[in-house]
C-alpha cells in the first residue's frame, strides 16, 4: 500500500469553497441521534442494582433513550437510592433488598452497577430468576466466579449476558478495528495504554461510612486499579489482537496515598500475546498527562502501533469528543543509486542511521466521511469539505452518539432480539481473567499464565473410593 496518507490535492482545493456549510451541517449531526417514540409495549422493562455513581450514570443516559422502562431500583445507601429515583426519571419503585426487585415478574431484564464483590452474586440470582443481565466491568471478580458465570450461561443460553466495555461500541474503535483487520498499520506489535490520575478515588472521611463508600480501595471489595480502570484497555487490546494474552507480569505500588487503602496506587503491566506482540499499561495517581493528542487530552488513551503505521485513540466522554488519529509510518528516504562498493556501504550506514521528521495524524473517517462513489452530488461536496477542515484542524469528526448510549440501546435490542451482544459473556469472563490473574502477577512478583485460570477456582473432586 502506499505509504502516503496525505489528503488528495482535490480534498483541500474544493472543501475551502463549502467549509461553512459543512461546518454548520456537522454542528447539527453533532447531537446526540433522536430516536423515534415506541409504543411502552416495545420498551424492555428493566431494573438497576447499585445506583451509585455509576448506577445514577447509566439512568441519566437510559432515560434519554426510548427502548427501555425503569420499573426498579434497589441500592442499600439510602441518599443514593433517592438519587438514583429521580435520576430514572420514571418514579420507579425502590428497594434495598435486590432480590425484591428480581422477584418482579414484570422486569425483564437487570442493569448491575454495584460494587465488584457483588457483580457475581447479582448475577447468578438475575439469571435463576430468568432476567437478561447487563452488568459492568469487570464483570466477575474471583476465579471461581469465571467457572460459576460460563457455566450458568451455559444452561441458559437464550438469556442475554452483556458487559459494560463501550469502547466496543465507539464508531472510532470500530474503525481502527478494520483499519486494523485490512492490513493499514501493516503487523500490529505493540499496544501503550494509560489511564492516570492525580490524586484518583479520596478515601470518604466518615469512619463509618469509609468502606461502604470508598470500596474501591479496598482488596476485599475492589480489584483496583486494573479493575476499574485498566479492564477497558486490556480489553482493547484483546479486540484489536484477536486474541488472548499468553502471559502477564508487573509491578504494583502503595507509595503515595496513606490513607488507609490497600489497593495499589500506582500499577506497570506487560501482557505477551502470541506471535510476541505486546500491551504496555499504566496507571498511577501523581500526574494525569497524556501524550498523545498532542497533549490535548488528559488521562487516558490508547496508541496503537503495526509495522507500516500507528492510531492513536480515546473513547468520548459526556463533554469531549472521542479522537482517533493515523500516523503512516515513514519509509527509508528514496536515494541514487550507488556506484561503487564503498557508497553502497556508506549508504546501508546511512539508512540505518537516518530518520525523517515528525508527522502529522490524520483523524479517523468514520461512514459518513467516507468516499463511496454512490453519493449525490450534494454529499459528496460535503464529505470534501468536512475532510478539509479536518485536515486543518477547524472540527474533528465526531460520533453520531455516546458509547454508553450505544451500548444501552444495543442491549436493549439483545434482549428483544436473541442477538448476540458486542462485548458478550466470553468477552467480559476474558477480561475479568486478565483482571485476575495481572494482580496476582504485581501480588506475587511473577510471570503469570493466561492457562492457570483453568486450576483456579475449582472445587477438588473428593477423592474416589477404593
Amino acid at each position: 500500500m502506499a505509504r502516503s496518507a496525505d489528503l488528495s490535492r482535490r480534498d483541500l482545493i474544493k472543501g475551502a469553497g463549502t467549509a461553512s456549510a459543512a461546518v454548520a451541517a456537522t454542528r447539527l449531526k453533532a447531537a446526540p441521534a433522536i430516536h423515534q417514540a415506541r409504543a411502552a409495549s416495545t420498551e424492555v422493562p428493566y431494573g438497576l442494582v447499585g445506583t451509585g455513581s455509576r448506577g445514577q450514570y447509566l439512568l441519566t443516559h437510559m432515560a434519554k433513550l426510548d427502548v427501555g422502562r425503569c420499573l426498579s431500583v434497589c441500592d442499600i445507601y439510602e441518599p443514593n437510592l433517592k438519587k438514583g429515583v429521580l435520576a430514572a426519571g420514571s418514579n420507579p419503585a425502590a428497594y434495598k433488598d435486590y432480590r425484591e426487585l428480581l422477584a418482579r415478574q414484570d422486569i425483564e431484564a437487570v442493569v448491575i452497577t454495584t460494587p465488584l464483590f457483588m457483580h457475581f452474586p447479582v448475577l447468578r440470582d438475575a439469571l435463576l430468576a430468568g432476567k437478561h443481565v447487563f452488568c459492568e466491568k469487570s464483570l466477575v471478580f474471583k476465579p471461581e466466579e469465571v467457572h460459576a458465570v460460563r457455566a450458568l450461561h451455559r444452561e441458559r443460553p437464550k438469556q442475554v449476558i452483556q458487559t459494560g466495555l463501550q469502547r466496543r461500541y465507539s464508531q472510532f474503535y470500530q474503525v481502527a478495528k478494520q483499519m486494523v483487520d485490512k492490513g493499514m498499520l501493516g503487523r500490529i506489535t505493540h499496544i501503550n495504554a494509560q489511564w492516570n490520575r492525580n490524586p484518583g478515588w479520596r478515601m470518604n472521611p466518615d469512619p463509618k461510612l469509609r468502606e461502604q463508600l470508598s470500596w474501591r480501595l479496598f482488596r476485599k471489595y475492589s480489584g483496583g486499579l486494573t479493575a476499574e480502570l485498566g479492564s477497558h484497555q486490556i480489553d482493547v487490546a484483546d479486540w484489536i489482537y484477536g486474541s488472548s494474552p499468553e502471559f502477564v507480569m508487573g509491578v504494583g505500588g502503595l507509595e503515595y496515598r496513606k490513607d488507609g487503602r490497600d489497593v495499589y496506587d500506582n500499577i506497570q503491566l506487560i501482557y505477551q500475546y502470541p506471535k510476541g506482540q505486546k500491551l504496555m499499561y499504566q496507571s498511577i495517581s501523581t500526574n494525569k498527562h497524556l501524550s498523545l493528542f498532542g497533549g490535548t487530552r488528559t488521562e487516558f488513551g490508547e496508541l496503537i502501533m503495526g509495522t507500516e503505521g500507528s492510531i492513536e485513540i480515546t473513547v468520548g466522554t459526556d463533554n469531549e469528543p472521542a479522537i482517533g488519529l493515523w500516523y503512516y509510518e515513514p519509509g527509508p528516504k528514496t536515494e541514487t543509486t550507488p556506484a561503487t562498493a564503498k557508497e553502497k556501504a556508506a549508504l546501508a550506514t546511512a539508512t540505518l542511521t537516518t530518520t525523517e521528521g515528525g508527522q502529522k495524524g490524520y483523524p479517523i473517517l468514520l461512514a459518513r466521511d467516507q468516499i463511496t462513489g454512490k453519493e449525490s452530488f450534494i454529499d459528496r461536496e460535503m464529505k470534501f469539505a468536512r475532510r478539509w477542515l479536518y485536515s486543518k484542524g477547524v472540527m474533528v469528526p465526531q460520533e453520531e452518539a455516546n458509547p454508553v448510549d450505544t451500548q444501552m440501546l444495543s442491549f436493549f435490542d439483545c434482549v428483544r432480539t436473541g442477538k448476540k451482544p458486542l462485548a458478550d459473556t466470553e468477552i467480559g469472563l476474558h477480561d475479568s481473567t486478565m483482571v485476575i490473574l495481572s494482580n496476582l502477577a504485581m501480588d506475587e512478583g511473577r510471570r503469570v499464565y493466561f492457562s492457570e485460570i483453568e486450576k483456579m477456582g475449582r472445587t477438588p473432586e473428593p477423592p474416589k473410593k477404593a
